[in-house]
C-alpha cells in the first residue's frame, strides 16, 4: 500500500490533510510531521515514503532545503508541494530542488488525494494558476536553444513528458516496453542534470528543447 507523509507545522491543517487520507482504504498516512528535521530522522532511520506532501514555510530546515535532503537520501520520493506561497522565486526553487508537484492549499482536499494518485502514477500534479506561472516564467527566460545531446527516441520521450504522459502511456504510444522507458528517462535526467520528472520537463521548455 502506498505511503504518504504530510510534512507541515499548521497543526490543524496537519491534523485534517491527515484525516482526509485516512479516508482513502488505498492508501496509508502513517506519519504527520511538524517538521522537516523530524521526517528527516525517520527517513534517515531506514523508513521511507512514497509521496510526501509538504509546506514550504517550515521553521527551521524550510520546505525548498527539506526537498532536496529528502531526494538526497531517497531519490524516488515524490515530493509534493503544498503551500500557500505562489511567488515565481519559491515555484522556480521548489522544482530545481526536485518537487514533483506544486499545490495551494486552497484548492479542496480532493483535488490533493487526486494529485497523490498522479504522483503515484508518475505525473506531475500542478495547480493550473502555477503550472501558467511556471510557463510564462520560462518564457520571460528567453533562452538559448541547447540541445544537451539528446538523441532523437530521447527528445521522443521528453516531449510526451512535457505533454503530460505517464510512464504506461508513453510506453504505449511509442510501442516500448515499460523498462526501455524508465531507461530513457534516466537518460534524460542524466544528460539534462536534473533528477525529477517536473525538474526535467522544467528545463525542457527553459532550453527550448520541445514544444511546451
Amino acid at each position: 500500500m502506498p505511503k504518504v507523509w504530510i510534512i507541515e507545522d499548521n497543526a490543524a491543517f496537519r491534523s485534517a490533510t491527515q484525516r482526509a487520507l485516512r479516508t482513502r482504504p488505498d492508501i496509508s498516512c502513517p506519519h504527520a510531521f511538524g517538521s522537516c528535521e523530524d521526517a528527516l530522522a525517520t527517513l534517515t532511520a531506514g523508513e521511507a515514503p512514497d509521496v510526501v506532501l509538504l509546506d514550504i514555510g517550515l521553521p527551521g530546515i524550510d520546505g525548498i532545503e527539506g526537498i532536496r535532503r529528502i531526494k538526497s537520501q531517497a531519490n524516488e520520493v515524490a515530493v509534493l508541494v503544498l503551500t500557500v506561497f505562489e511567488d515565481d522565486d519559491k515555484i522556480f526553487r521548489a522544482i530545481c530542488a526536485g518537487a514533483s508537484g506544486y499545490l495551494l492549499k486552497s484548492e479542496p482536499l480532493g483535488s490533493v488525494l487526486e494529485a497523490i494518485d498522479q504522483a503515484l502514477a508518475g505525473g506531475s500534479p500542478m495547480n493550473p494558476r502555477v503550472a501558467r506561472r511556471v510557463l510564462e516564467m520560462f518564457s520571460r527566460l528567453a533562452p538559448a536553444r541547447r540541445d544537451h545531446g539528446l538523441n532523437e527516441r530521447e527528445r521522443q520521450v521528453l516531449q510526451l513528458m512535457v505533454d503530460g504522459r505517464i510512464k504506461k502511456q508513453i510506453s504505449q504510444q511509442l510501442d516500448l516496453n515499460q523498462h526501455t522507458v524508465d531507461y530513457v528517462m534516466r537518460c534524460i535526467y542524466r544528460k539534462l542534470h536534473v533528477n525529477c520528472l517536473a525538474a526535467a520537463v522544467s528545463v525542457a521548455v527553459k532550453d527550448g528543447l520541445v514544444q511546451p
